[in-house]
């Protein structure tokens, strides 16, 4: 959408309240996004993980899952709440928080780690097109692929591996940036598709061999140890794990809880979480103790199941099945780079230059720096450690979040003042002491030191899935203390 200039710089028409008209999503598209938010190669290898870990221990790992669940449902409520109220997106909600100018920088933060993981999860989606690419040339021909051109590596990638990747990154680029309704769509197809492609997944290990896929899933619902103290620390550990996945989100929910409908249509989808948990374990545990009846017809070594969908689909080597399961991970892929990734990166940029980016301009930056952060990942970045960079920057989200619902609820009792938040006027309501809220400020950093330190500290970081509720706990109260008097 085009905007016309305007003399306050804070306005951006992407990121002012909603138009009525516009909120009109319901619990379903809420059921839709956290679909695709649990619906990925790396949440299927993770839940399938842990319960190997804990030896297919259903009560550990599936009562754990819903534990963290409940409280990612909570926190999204909280923190949705004041977006889906004044259809505002995360980083315009942060100004009445931060200040005008320290909402500019630090939800520019969110933006850094949302770019860099939509570089590294392009390369990784690139390489799902190249095994297309791959397997639809060898069907054609079969020595087609011998040619030498094809030996030729410029930064880990040959010629196939550029296309795929060039492609992927253009194709999402096009797709995302058309508008939030689009992108509306795009969530619910691939929602659909996923769990059809999962459906479609079980329904192939489960008729190799009925009774025998049906015993061994059935054996490991045991309650004999329901009730073990034992469980309490690895339940915990669990919960902490599951949480941390979804934590990346939480603090940018706003920007999609912005078009819902209403309070009571926010509620219900965010329950969705937990149902999509329930059907997403069901899937991935059935499939991975299947796939491994499928292909070694025991279950008698537990360390050498296979979690990873790509892995097991490469195993069972048969062509037509594995071009489907790569459709559907495609799908899914994209859909998550979408909503963890490109829309917070947009938002954030929308709202650092809002009076000279529109949705295009901001695709070219997030697509640029993705292409050179996808291009560089295999070569150099997966070698010196960006992704403790990355987690560094991300210890600023958990404090974030503490803040705003603290400022949000207690210190400004559920008011927001959508002129003000706007208004770069020096008396303005949000200015504060020239741009910044230092209260928040220093709370912020408090609990950035307490949530980077697990990071860090070799010491604290058995505390790591924790870091997030660590970093938001301390400066909720940090602020609440100080703010409140």
């Amino acid at each position: 959408m085009n905007q016309n200039k305007s003399k306050n710089t804070l306005i951006n028409w992407e990121l002012v309240a909603v138009n009525p008209n516009d909120k009109n999503w319901n619990w379903k598209d809420l059921f839709y996004f956290w679909g695709c938010n649990i619906q990925s190669v790396i949440a299927f290898s993770l839940i399938a993980s842990l319960y190997l870990v804990y030896e297919l221990n259903v009560f550990v790992v599936l009562f754990g899952s819903l534990i963290a669940s409940i409280f990612v449902y909570f926190f999204a409520n909280f923190i949705g709440k004041p977006s889906q109220k004044y259809g505002l997106p995360f980083p315009v909600i942060l100004r009445s928080s931060l200040g005008i100018k320290g909402a500019k920088y630090f939800a520019l933060l969110r933006g850094l780690v949302g770019t860099f993981m939509f570089g590294i999860q392009t390369y990784f989606l690139s390489r799902l097109f190249s095994y297309l690419i791959r397997i639809s040339i060898f069907s054609i021909d079969s020595t087609f692929l011998d040619h030498d051109i094809f030996l030729v590596f410029i930064l880990g990638l040959n010629l196939i591996d550029w296309a795929a990747f060039i492609f992927t990154i253009t194709l999402q680029i096009f797709l995302f940036s058309k508008s939030h309704q689009f992108n509306r769509n795009i969530i619910k197809l691939s929602a659909i598709t996923a769990y059809l492609g999962m459906l479609i997944f079980f329904l192939v290990v489960l008729l190799y061999d009925v009774k025998i896929s049906l015993a061994a899933f059935t054996d490991i619902f045991s309650v004999s140890n329901l009730f073990d103290k034992s469980n309490i620390a690895p339940l915990v550990t669990v919960a902490g794990t599951i949480f941390a996945y979804f934590s990346v989100i939480i603090v940018n929910y706003g920007d999609f809880s912005r078009y819902v409908k209403n309070e009571d249509q926010l509620k219900k989808g965010n329950l969705s979480l937990i149902l999509n948990l329930l059907i997403f374990s069901f899937f991935a545990v059935f499939i991975v103790i299947g796939a491994d009846i499928f292909l070694n017809k025991n279950l008698e070594l537990m360390e050498r199941i296979l979690t990873n969908p790509t892995d097991i689909v490469g195993k069972i080597d048969n062509t037509q099945l594995t071009v489907i399961v790569l459709f559907f991970i495609i799908f899914a892929s994209a859909s998550t780079n979408l909503i963890a990734n490109y829309i917070p990166a947009q938002n954030a940029l929308l709202n650092f230059i809002p009076n000279k980016l529109n949705l295009r301009s901001s695709a070219i930056i997030i697509g640029s720096f993705g292409f050179v952060i996808g291009i560089f990942w295999l070569p150099l970045l997966s070698q010196i450690g960006i992704l403790a960079f990355i987690d560094t920057l991300g210890s600023f989200l958990g404090p974030i979040f503490g803040i705003m619902i603290i400022d949000y609820y207690l210190i400004k009792k559920t008011k927001l003042y959508n002129n003000e938040i706007f208004s770069s006027n020096t008396n303005g309501l949000y200015f504060y002491s020239n741009g910044w809220q230092l209260k928040a400020i220093y709370s912020l950093f408090l609990g950035f030191i307490f949530s980077a330190s697990t990071i860090w500290n070799e010491s604290l970081m058995s505390f790591y899935s924790y870091s997030w509720i660590i970093g938001a706990f301390i400066s909720s109260l940090t602020y609440y203390l100080i703010a409140s008097k």
